[in-house]
């Protein structure tokens, strides 16, 4: 009897003990510090708060306060950044320091100065909440109403007045015409990323409904902001 309470005993501590430890490691994880690193390289795309070279793996670096110049007059430059990876935020980093190249040198033009305003920051985890729209017809508006948080695949056009993301069906044919309303920095920054391509995915904040007798005229189905845009 006596050695079975110590085989149970020992058998209680035992999980007690692994308990405490999957704990201690869970909570390191949790406030692991963000990481710091420097990044050496050629502006690519720069817009608004946000800047993109290759040799930073991925990441978007944001930046929080005032820059010298324009943000996009960094595009084909040479740069430094300090930056600081967001563990909370799976893409994104904040410079905390750009020096720009200058002949043989470095020349600092901006140094954090602000918190990130990550307002208009579309992290992936939101990408599955966004329903994918399969138009295929404006007489049918069952396809879209009802529904505020859409994805389409089609591409962009301008003009003098208006935008759209124009929908085509797998001949090039014109199917249906999506109004934009706005367009974030964040969305503007991938949709210069993404010049090489003609059509991607827009994520679209649908606004309001078209009326029926005018999409009859100019296949305008309703209109939208867009968040973000990408391959997939």
């Amino acid at each position: 009897m006596a050695s079975w309470k110590k085989v149970a005993l020992s058998f209680v501590l035992n999980i007690g003990l692994i308990t405490l430890c999957s704990i201690a490691a869970f909570s390191q994880q949790a406030s692991s510090p963000a990481q710091e690193k420097i990044f050496e390289g050629l502006v690519k795309t720069a817009v608004g708060k946000y800047i993109y070279l290759p040799e930073a793996q991925g990441l978007d670096i944001i930046i929080a306060g005032q820059i010298e110049g324009r943000v996009e007059n960094l595009i084909g430059k040479q740069v430094r950044v300090a930056v600081t990876i967001l563990p909370e935020k799976a893409n994104l980093a904040v410079a905390n320091s750009i020096d720009l190249k200058e002949n043989t040198g470095y020349r600092n033009i901006y140094t954090r100065s602000a918190e990130p305003n990550y307002r208009d920051y579309f992290p992936p985890s939101l990408r599955d909440s966004y329903v994918v729209l399969n138009i295929t017809g404006i007489n049918k508006s069952e396809e879209w109403q009802g529904k505020t948080r859409v994805k389409v695949y089609g591409r962009l056009e301008k003009s003098e007045t208006v935008t759209h993301v124009v929908l085509q069906d797998k001949k090039d044919k014109e199917i249906a015409r999506i109004i934009v309303n706005n367009m974030t920095d964040y969305a503007k920054f991938y949709l210069s990323k993404l010049r090489l391509f003609d059509r991607f995915w827009f994520y679209l904040n649908v606004k309001d409904q078209v009326d029926r007798k005018v999409t009859a005229k100019t296949k305008e189905i309703f209109s939208a902001d867009i968040v973000f845009c990408g391959l997939y």
